[in-house]
């Protein structure tokens, strides 16, 4: 079943192009990974989505999404709460919306 992962993201002030370009350059060649987009929600800040075969996937492709996270946290500013620099979650599809 299709799953998908959404990752929110505040860039530091002055880091939003840096950010940007990161993920320009980002090749996330996972099993069961079929595309990505990252889409500005705001001033510095920035939501990615990522479609996937299914939640075996997804879970499999984590080590693999961090180690990508690590190249470009330096850009991250912390969101507060306890949730560090990122806010993810993940799931599979219930409905579709065409």
């Amino acid at each position: 079943m299709t799953a998908y992962n959404v990752v929110r993201f505040r860039t530091k002030p002055g880091k939003e192009k840096a950010f940007i370009e990161a993920h320009e350059k980002i090749a996330l060649n996972a099993a069961g990974f079929r595309k990505g987009a990252l889409i500005k929600t705001g001033e510095g800040t920035f939501c990615f989505v990522g479609e996937w075969n299914d939640m075996d996937s997804l879970a499999a492709a984590r080590p693999s999404m961090i180690g990508l996270l690590d190249t470009f946290r330096d850009t991250l500013e912390d969101l507060g709460g306890n949730l560090g620099v990122t806010d993810p979650v993940s799931g599979t599809v219930v409905a579709e919306v065409h």
